[in-house]
């Protein structure tokens, strides 16, 4: 099989790859349709998550088929030829931690695990261990492509941005990064009818993405009034909720400075550098800071949403490749200015 695998820093390849088999009886093999590129992607080819070592086939979302299975898995999970929507998180669902939802931290070799420690969703078949608790079975009236946003970032920006936010009706919100985690905290915050967000990027057109998905307001902060007008935006009192969606220590400074009194700091940005907490300025504000990887808990709701109309992934799509050109899909996005791209959808 052809599979996207990372060679060394800043360099990745389509290498030739056997078809993996089943290792363990609860795992599953999925024959792949569709996946993408995530910011955590970019992290690892830039050297900052150095637990991903060179050979490493790489991605962690996707949708596909199931090719085969492992005799532990039961019928009434799933069935042969299934289609499926990949958990970024693989849990064993019985584990201490599974059993406090803390599924990225599962004690059975489960966590972020694909194109992390075991191979991954960029290629034209991946195993799946737990395949029963990691694996969603997709209904057949919903557009798969689409569906690759759950696999990462939809439930990165609800769980880790607007839940770990506390987002709550009649709130501020500043959202600090309209990447598509950003912009995924942003469409589940409007579910909670908060009567501000505020969205935070030096890019332009991510910033005109933000507001076609909902934004009020959107603010490049290299304005010369960039500060000024969100003290304004803000209130007296200062913003209920910031979410950091970036991974550098500036924007996680920015959060700190955006917050007011009894709010809340939500980290989702990837970061691969120290980032200093004020606390000597913030100690005395009750404020909550929360930090975390994904536990995917929150698929089945996602999904449910979807159906119902209450959200659409499809608007985190800007553009679309075949698996065989995946590495220029790579290149144009460690440059998406120069394309508008947001979200990118590999179709094998």
């Amino acid at each position: 099989m052809k599979a996207l695998v990372y060679t060394d820093r800043n360099e990745c390849a389509i290498q030739d790859r056997p078809i993996p088999t089943i290792q363990s009886p609860t795992d599953a093999i999925v024959k792949m349709q569709h996946t993408t590129i995530s910011g955590t992607d970019l992290h690892i080819l830039s050297g900052d998550l150095p637990v991903v070592e060179p050979g490493r086939v790489l991605g962690h979302e996707g949708i596909g088929t199931i090719a085969s299975l492992g005799s532990a898995v039961s019928e009434r999970d799933l069935y042969m030829g299934d289609q499926v929507l990949i958990s970024c998180i693989t849990s064993c669902g019985v584990c201490a931690a599974c059993r406090r939802s803390l599924t990225s931290h599962c004690h059975s070799g489960g966590g972020w695990a694909l194109g992390c420690v075991i191979d991954g969703t960029q290629a034209e078949y991946v195993r799946i261990p737990h395949a029963a608790s990691s694996l969603h079975r997709l209904p057949t009236n919903i557009d798969a492509r689409a569906c690759v946003a759950f696999s990462a970032a939809l439930p990165t920006g609800y769980e880790c941005g607007t839940l770990h936010a506390n987002v709550q009706p009649g709130d501020r919100v500043a959202i600090v990064g309209a990447g598509a985690v950003g912009l995924s905290a942003l469409l589940t915050a409007r579910l909670y009818t908060p009567s501000l967000i505020v969205v935070i990027d030096l890019d332009e057109t991510r910033l005109a993405h933000a507001k076609r998905l909902g934004a009020d307001e959107v603010i490049n902060p290299v304005r010369s009034d960039a500060m000024e007008r969100l003290d304004e935006l803000s209130g007296e009192h200062g913003f209920d909720s910031a979410i950091e969606a970036v991974g550098r220590p500036q924007t996680f400074e920015l959060c700190q400075r955006l917050v007011g009194p009894g709010g809340s700091i939500a980290n989702i940005g990837v970061h691969g550098q120290r980032a200093e907490i004020v606390l000597d300025r913030m100690w005395d504000h009750n404020i909550n800071i929360k930090t975390g990887l994904v536990d995917t808990v929150t698929i089945p709701t996602l999904l449910k949403l979807y159906q119902s109309r209450k959200i659409d992934p499809s608007k985190l799509f800007t553009h679309q490749y075949r698996f065989s050109d995946i590495v220029e899909a790579y290149h144009s996005f460690q440059h998406p200015a120069k394309d508008g791209m947001l979200k990118v959808e590999i179709q094998f």
